[in-house]
């Protein structure tokens, strides 16, 4: 029988994502569901990329996560706005406050994986995927906050950082899967 080394494993697309607990990700889910119904795109779980797009082998980027994880503590994430971005992954989310320990988890993971990012980090937590118009975009935000009058402002705890496989050729997000969780310990 023949057995397959990690030299066997391609490499594929993963991020690296910090999932919001149950009770936030539920009234998430909700507003993602609602503004999906309205606007359309695909569905996808809650979450604040941390890193992303990562071309990785699944046990290199599994050990990377462990070694990440093990050096974070639990943090507080802060909903700053509701925004619009230009492309369509960002098309409407959910901006988070660039706080020292949301930008350390950010850079820190990065450093466990290797990863050097083109762009500054802009820590976010989309609610719809799409290409959409300006103005479909803008009234897509306005709904947003009409669905949910307090998202502003938002505090939550993130206590887990999850690496999922994203392929993102896939803009069905069908393809897309949890490899694996780490929780974070104070």
């Amino acid at each position: 029988m023949a057995t397959h080394d990690e030299g066997d494993q391609p490499e594929e697309s993963y991020s690296v994502w910090a999932l919001p607990l149950a009770d936030v990700k539920d009234r998430l889910k909700f507003l993602m569901s609602s503004l999906r119904c309205e606007f359309g795109g695909p569905s996808f779980e809650p979450h604040i990329t941390v890193v992303g797009d990562l071309r990785l082998r699944r046990n290199d980027a599994i050990a990377s996560l462990r070694s990440a994880a093990s050096s974070l503590k639990p943090y507080k994430a802060r909903v700053a706005s509701v925004g619009c971005g230009n492309i369509f992954y960002q098309c409407v989310y959910l901006l988070i406050d660039p706080s020292p320990e949301v930008v350390e988890t950010s850079a820190r993971c990065c450093s466990h994986f290797g990863y050097e990012r083109s762009t500054p980090y802009m820590p976010h937590l989309s609610l719809i995927y799409g290409e959409l118009s300006d103005e479909e975009k803008e009234k897509a935000r306005r709904r947003a906050e009409e669905l949910d009058g307090e998202i502003c402002g938002l505090t939550f705890e993130v206590s887990s950082l999850a690496l999922y496989k994203t392929n993102t050729e896939d803009k069905t997000t069908e393809s897309w899967e949890m490899i694996e969780v780490c929780e974070l310990t104070n």
